[in-house]
């Protein structure tokens, strides 16, 4: 439909991937050597400049591989949940990606037999094809960072800095994927499309106390209940520090919107008062 294809260009113009003429910039041509959605590719590629590219592969291939939490026959959802909670990471679900892939590497190293590792997966209500696929497309990632002389950083996950940093990433591919909860109860009002959506049920944060206000999410699916999934906490700090002004003014009228707006404005102020300091 042509307002579809008008709203992919319009979405890889806010990613900066086509030039003024509307062709594919240098950034651009880069992004598509990924097989990989526009978003992701440049999430990946800003992870070179904050040096987390080692557990942004792993995001990437974890989020395009199938689903890796099983749907759990009846009676043993808690058994699962409990399962579950011991990869759960409170930066976000994207963070918990990467803990379950880490976690089945593991196994598998400690494990020779391919039996064992499929044990290990249904012990913990976890798909074993899919978490092997996820490693088939990380590897391939890898290759393709080499090719086209990128630079892998080293592994780093786990600190404040790197946690900062896989934020920072993600924010740089899915700024448009923002939502804040508008009524504390987990109601999240997406700053795009002004959808209202709640957390998708394999997300660590829908079985928890805690309700982030603002969040990124990887997809937002219809058919699942107007569900987003795959989400992470941000802090609107952040997202105004890496949101690009163009898409920012061009949002629809929202709360959410105001309170951002406020917040660029508080920051300009205080960047004007430094400078006449200076």
């Amino acid at each position: 439909a042509p307002e579809s294809l008008m709203q992919a260009l319009e979405d890889l113009d806010y990613l900066a991937a086509l030039d003024n003429d509307g062709n594919l910039s240098e950034f651009g041509i880069i992004m598509s050597e990924f097989p990989l959605d526009p978003q992701l590719s440049k999430s990946i590629l800003a992870s070179c400049e904050f040096q987390c590219v080692d557990e942004m592969l792993t995001i990437a291939a974890m989020v395009t591989a199938p689903n890796c939490f099983l749907h759990t026959p009846p009676g043993t959802e808690e058994i699962a949940l409990t399962c579950w909670r011991k990869f759960s990471h409170p930066a976000g679900d994207h963070f918990t990606l990467i803990n379950v892939f880490n976690a089945f590497k593991e196994a598998s190293a400690n494990s020779a037999s391919q039996c064992n590792n499929e044990k290990w997966c249904r012990n913990y209500f976890l798909s074993c094809s899919a978490l092997r696929m996820a490693e088939v497309i990380r590897a391939e990632l890898v290759e393709i960072m080499k090719r086209i002389e990128l630079p892998i950083s080293k592994p780093g996950f786990g600190s404040e800095e790197n946690i900062l940093s896989i934020k920072k990433s993600l924010l740089a591919g899915y700024f448009m994927h923002i939502a804040r909860d508008v009524d504390g109860s987990g109601n999240y009002l997406m700053l795009t499309h002004r959808q209202v959506a709640q957390l998708h049920p394999f997300s660590a944060y829908s079985n928890s106390r805690r309700i982030p206000e603002w969040v990124l999410f990887h997809e937002f699916s219809v058919s699942e209940g107007n569900s987003i999934r795959v989400v992470t906490e941000i802090s609107p700090h952040l997202f105004v520090e890496l949101v690009p002004q163009y898409y920012f003014s061009n949002l629809p009228p929202s709360e959410s919107k105001d309170i951002l707006q406020e917040l660029i404005n508080h920051l300009s102020a205080g960047s004007a008062r430094k400078e006449e300091q200076k």
